[in-house]
């Protein structure tokens, strides 16, 4: 488990929705830096925020980046993005640059901050997935985060031997701008933030973050056939 007081925490994404949520959170249990990334330069007045510029798709920006916070202890992998690619219908490229922010780019930067990690004495992962991991219906999207979600977890076992911690996250809809035309009950992101970092803490290696993600994980074992999702409910 790892105490996020006193920590230097990096949250990509983290200019919006959950991600802005998680350096709320941070900050207020006592994180001494947090890193926000966004794709573009923003500002932040809170002394104990570092903004930067990152793009999760390039190797050359994550590298950079990595220079910058070569004093995180803890990672939130949060940058992702959702582009409307079926998979047999959708423009590829959707499908294509999908995967690469919502799989390649986790892994880019796990790849990147595993050593400073390791060398801060092994600090923490947190990957952001989706309840839709699990469902079948969403395209490129669902696809792609299950694909993380299978990252996460070998992730896991090739670092527990220099003791990092790693948590996959689950979460329904949440409301923020990038679900905002999705007509499904939507959490709020400071509540769903505030389960994630009790999880952390706790020690936990997966967060279920909404009711909906337990009873999907629940069903699992049941058909595969009934793990589909429709946008409309």
């Amino acid at each position: 488990m790892v105490a996020v007081s006193g920590k230097v925490a990096v949250v990509t994404g983290g200019r919006r929705g959950l991600g802005a949520a998680l350096v709320d959170e941070l900050l207020a249990r006592g994180a001494r830096k947090v890193y926000s990334t966004a794709r573009s330069a923003y500002i932040d007045g809170r002394p104990e925020v570092v903004t930067t510029r990152l793009e999760v798709r390039s190797a050359e920006s994550v590298a950079a980046f990595a220079q910058v916070a070569a004093d995180a202890e803890i990672v939130f992998n949060n940058a992702g993005v959702l582009l409307p690619a079926a998979l047999l219908t959708g423009d590829l490229e959707d499908a294509i640059e999908t995967f690469d922010v919502n799989v390649f780019g986790p892994l880019r930067i796990a790849r990147a901050f595993a050593p400073i990690l390791a060398a801060t004495g092994g600090g923490a992962f947190v990957n952001i997935h989706s309840v839709l991991s699990w469902l079948a219906g969403s395209g490129a999207y669902g696809a792609s985060k299950a694909a993380a979600w299978s990252v996460t977890n070998s992730l896991r076992l090739e670092l527990a031997p220099q003791n990092t911690q790693v948590v996959g996250v689950h979460a329904g809809f949440i409301d923020t701008d990038m679900v905002a035309a999705i007509e499904q009950p939507k959490a709020k992101p400071a509540e769903v933030a505030a389960r994630i970092v009790d999880g952390l803490e706790a020690g936990e290696t997966e967060v279920l973050a909404d009711d909906v993600t337990v009873k999907v994980k629940a069903a699992l074992s049941g058909p595969v056939e009934h793990l589909t999702f429709s946008a409309t409910g």
